[in-house]
C-alpha cells in the first residue's frame, strides 16, 4: 500500500509546452546533482536543448547522471556521444537490444521511466519523453502536440526518488562491470548509497501548511510488480461518484477490469480516455476486445482524435490523482520499470480532471456498443490477431495477466 506523507509542493505540467522550460530552469540551477532517466531522448531540437543545459550544468561542476532505455533510444548519436563526454556527463543504456533485437523475450523489459531530480530537492515524473511534442517517430511531424502530462515536486519524495535512480544507476554499473570482468569496478558499484539532503536550489519558496499528500510508486521485477496496479485499483474501489482515466493504451488485467465493472455497477461513473489514432498494431488493435464487456457494464470510453495521447493519469471523485509513465497494460505493468506519482488534493485533481474533460468534450469521439459490432471484418480480424499475439508473448516471457 503506498504511503501518502503530507508536505509536498506539487505543480502539474501540461505536454512539453510547461514541461520543458520547467526542466531547463531546474538544470540551469542545479549546484550539485542531477540525475536524468527517460525512455527517449531524441535529437531533435527540443532535445538538443536539454541536452545544452546538461552540458552546462556539468562544466560548472555538476555531477550529471543520464540513462536512456535502449529500445527507446536505441542509437545515440556520434556528435551526441561526443558531447556527452566532452562535457563529462555519465550516461548508460538500459539493456541495448543485441543483435536478436526483439527476438530475446528477455530484452522486453524496458526502463520507461521519466524521472529528474535535482540536487535532492526538485523532482519531476510524469510521460514525457526528451523529444518535441509534435514529433512522432514512426509518424514524423505532426500539426498537433501529444497530450501528456509530469509533476514537478517538492518535498519528502524527491529523496525518495533520488534514492530509488541512484541504486539503478549502481545496478547498471554493476552489470557492465560483471559483463566486462572487471572486478575492481564490481566491486566499487557494492558501496552503500550515500544518502544526502542535497543542497536547497536558489529560488526555493517555503512550503504551504500542510502541503499536498502524495507518495512515489514504482514498478519493477522485484519488490514492486505490482504497486502501481494496486495504487489503480484500490482507487477505483473506494470511488463513489467518478473514476476518470486518460491512458495511451489500455489492456486492463482480470483484477483492474472487475474493478472498473465493480465500480460502474455500483453508480460510480466510469470514463476511460484512450488513444484514437494507430500508433503500434498490438496495443492499437489488442484493446479492442476489451471495449464490448466494459461498455455492456455502462462504462464510457472515448477515443481521442486530434492528436496523439500519451497520458498516463487518473483522478477519482475529485480529490485522488496519479501521473507518471505507466499504461494499463501486460506490457507496462509486467514487463517495465515504470514510475507514479499518487496525491490526494483537491485543488491538483481538480485542474488535473478539467483538462481531461475538455479533452473528452473538444477532441474526442465516444464509442458506442452499435459501431463496435458494425466494425468491418478486417479490424475484427486484427483484434483478435493483436490480442492473440498480445496473449502469446505474456506466455513467452512466463508472465500472467
Amino acid at each position: 500500500m503506498v504511503h501518502l506523507q503530507a508536505g509536498h509542493s506539487v505543480q502539474l505540467l501540461v505536454g512539453g509546452e510547461a514541461f520543458f522550460p520547467a526542466l531547463v530552469r531546474a538544470i540551469e540551477a542545479a549546484r550539485e546533482e542531477i540525475r536524468l532517466e527517460t525512455y527517449i531522448f531524441h535529437d531533435d531540437p527540443t532535445g538538443a536543448m536539454v541536452l545544452e543545459a546538461l552540458e552546462h550544468a556539468a562544466r560548472r561542476g555538476v555531477a550529471v547522471f543520464l540513462v536512456m532505455d535502449g529500445i527507446g533510444t536505441p542509437r545515440v548519436a556520434p556528435e551526441w556521444v561526443a558531447r556527452l563526454q566532452a562535457a563529462g556527463i555519465r550516461w548508460a543504456q538500459f539493456s541495448p537490444p543485441g543483435s536478436w533485437g526483439w527476438l530475446q523475450p528477455m530484452r522486453w523489459r524496458r526502463m520507461h521511466r521519466k524521472l529528474c531530480v535535482v540536487d535532492g530537492q526538485l523532482g519531476f515524473c510524469g510521460g514525457i519523453n526528451l523529444m518535441d511534442d509534435f514529433f512522432e517517430l514512426k509518424h514524423g511531424w505532426q500539426t498537433q502536440p501529444r497530450f501528456d502530462f509530469a509533476l514537478q515536486v517538492r518535498g519528502p519524495l524527491v529523496q525518495e526518488m533520488q534514492e530509488v535512480m541512484a541504486s539503478f544507476w549502481r545496478r547498471l554499473l554493476s552489470s557492465r562491470a560483471l559483463a566486462q570482468g572487471n572486478l575492481w569496478a564490481l566491486g566499487r558499484t557494492w558501496l552503500p548509497v550515500r544518502r544526502w539532503q542535497g543542497a536547497r536550489m536558489a529560488v526555493e519558496p517555503e512550503l504551504p501548511d500542510g502541503g499536498v499528500a502524495a507518495g512515489f510508486l514504482l514498478r519493477d521485477n522485484v519488490r514492486h510488480r505490482r504497486a502501481i496496479e494496486r495504487a489503480y485499483r484500490r482507487a477505483i474501489a473506494r470511488a463513489r461518484s467518478e473514476v476518470l482515466i486518460a491512458n495511451a493504451y489500455f489492456l486492463p488485467g482480470t483484477q483492474l477490469h472487475r474493478a472498473l465493472v465493480h465500480a460502474a455497477r455500483r453508480g460510480v461513473r466510469v470514463r476511460l480516455l484512450l488513444q484514437g489514432r494507430y500508433e503500434f498494431f498490438m496495443q492499437f488493435h489488442a484493446a479492442k476486445p476489451f471495449y464490448r464487456a466494459l461498455l455492456a457494464e455502462g462504462v464510457e470510453i472515448y477515443e481521442y482524435q486530434v492528436a496523439y495521447l500519451h497520458a498516463k493519469v487518473a483522478v477519482v471523485d475529485g480529490h485522488w490523482a496519479t501521473v507518471g509513465s505507466s499504461n494499463l497494460d501486460p506490457f507496462s505493468l509486467l514487463l517495465a520499470r515504470e514510475a507514479n506519482v499518487v496525491l490526494e488534493d483537491a485543488g491538483l485533481a481538480g485542474e488535473l480532471r478539467q483538462h481531461l474533460l475538455q479533452a473528452i468534450a473538444q477532441h474526442s469521439v465516444r464509442v458506442e456498443q452499435e459501431g463496435l459490432a458494425q466494425r468491418p471484418w478486417l479490424q475484427r480480424l486484427k483484434a483478435g490477431l493483436a490480442y492473440g499475439l498480445m496473449r502469446l508473448s505474456l506466455y513467452l516471457t512466463g508472465r500472467h495477466y
